[in-house]
């Protein structure tokens, strides 16, 4: 771990953990080597040559127990073959004679070129780890943000626009924002749908068709691509176009993105004091300066969202495009999609830690509120403009715009104002912890589930 080269390796390895399962060497070779079993099984049922059902069991099953041997004999026949696909294709015809299937030997990766196997391969590493870790820590994410939200509901707080003193709100209206927003987004991310092909050489067929005329290849190919989990693509040149890796890359950027901004808002909430930190025991927020709790998980968090959305904005844009029927950099950058998501879940793993440690100042926050009764001059001229007074507006910002004024002073000048006692009470009744409109009604609203 200290000699790693990737901080994901070394120093946050166990919180990149739950993704090496997909998208390590080890997985990559699994994940092949499954396809190539699948497709065995399928193509062989296809042409009227099935696998006993006893065979049929025993290839599977040495797809589940594949080992980190396996995977090393692999990269031992690569050192030979050069070509990765390849090896893993002769690793399957040394397990089909282990196995007593050695009659299959010359049916293994039949009429297929490399790419077919490694987009189902990188297609279903993409499926699955999005439902198993990406897609559920965003959905804690949400949740937790939510609860601070609901329980906030009612947490006046003085708003900023453009950094400077604006109408009233509530810190949970403000955190409810932040969950309608990414929840939205999180949603997006369920949606995309990856795609897959298994169409040969260039993408016509041409090997199978030649081999066997007869057979509708581009149903079995539909129906195979179906059965793993993942959306057929019937038109594409040697490689699949990754149209759909562009689309889940970038609603991923824009969820991150999001977050980004939480993390940052939040940053200062701390800074101004309306959200404190839980020291921890032991914990040293300065070399030097004793005194200090730094809010570095939001840091974090934000810096390795960063990192996460160059990584793969870069992707999306790179897997567009391929040289006609393709090169190998697409080959080469596939292996970087763990990096990316994985920064993407230290993020968001990042910050869980802030939040799980964090509370708000709700006595700062109202007396903060309390500090500016500017904010009311919205309300104020928005009630004479309504009873019918001229330059309500313009009377308002000579009072109040750049000028330091006290509620008592305020409600000295409305009092001599030539309205209805009514409308006066009405006025002198205004205070900047009661102007929130709605909010409070806003977030119980939108935190329901």
């Amino acid at each position: 771990m200290l000699t790693s080269l990737s901080p994901l390796d070394g120093r946050y390895q166990a919180a990149a953990e739950p993704l090496s399962v997909f998208f390590s060497e080890f997985s990559l070779i699994k994940y092949r080597f499954f396809i190539e079993v699948e497709y065995l099984i399928a193509f062989l049922d296809e042409i009227g040559a099935p696998v006993s059902g006893a065979g049929q069991e025993k290839l599977r099953k040495a797809a589940l127990d594949l080992s980190v041997a396996d995977g090393e004999r692999v990269k031992e026949i690569e050192k030979t073959t050069n070509h990765d696909v390849k090896s893993v294709e002769y690793l399957l015809r040394e397990k089909l004679d282990s196995l007593k299937l050695g009659k299959l030997k010359q049916w293994t990766h039949f009429a297929l070129t490399s790419e077919d196997i490694n987009n189902l391969a990188y297609g279903l590493m993409l499926h699955n780890s999005l439902e198993q870790v990406i897609l559920p820590g965003m959905e804690r994410v949400v949740q937790t943000v939510r609860e601070l939200a609901s329980s906030n509901q009612g947490t006046v707080m003085l708003a900023r626009t453009h950094g400077q003193s604006a109408s009233p709100t509530t810190f949970g209206k403000e955190m409810a924002v932040f969950v309608h927003r990414l929840d939205r987004h999180r949603e997006l991310v369920a949606q995309v749908k990856i795609q897959g092909k298994l169409a040969g050489a260039t993408g016509n067929y041409n090997a199978h068709t030649v081999a066997f005329p007869v057979v509708n290849w581009p149903r079995f190919a539909e129906k195979f691509v179906r059965s793993l989990g993942l959306v057929h693509n019937p038109l594409t040149t040697q490689i699949e176009n990754h149209d759909s890796w562009a689309e889940l890359f970038h609603a991923v950027i824009r969820f991150n993105t999001v977050l980004i901004g939480f993390d940052q808002d939040m940053w200062r909430y701390i800074s101004d004091g309306y959200v404190v930190q839980q020291p921890k025991k032991g914990e040293v927020g300065s070399s030097t300066m004793p005194h200090k709790v730094n809010p570095i998980q939001f840091e974090n968090s934000e810096g390795n969202l960063q990192l996460a959305n160059a990584g793969l904005g870069f992707m999306a844009e790179k897997f567009l495009v391929s040289r006609l029927q393709r090169d190998l950099t697409d080959s080469t950058v596939e292996r970087s999609i763990g990096s990316f998501l994985g920064y993407s879940l230290l993020g968001y793993e990042s910050c869980l830690k802030g939040l799980a440690k964090v509370h708000a100042n709700t006595r700062l926050m109202a007396e903060d509120v309390g500090r500016h009764p500017e904010v009311l001059a919205e309300a104020v001229q928005t009630i004479l403009r309504r009873e019918g007074i001229e330059d309500a507006y313009e009377q308002l910002k000579a009072l109040t715009r750049g000028e330091g004024i006290t509620l008592e002073q305020l409600r000295s000048w409305t009092s001599g104002l030539k309205v209805s006692k009514a409308v006066k009470a009405e006025l002198s009744a205004l205070t900047p912890e009661g102007y929130i409109g709605l909010a409070q009604k806003m977030v119980k609203g939108s935190t329901a589930r």
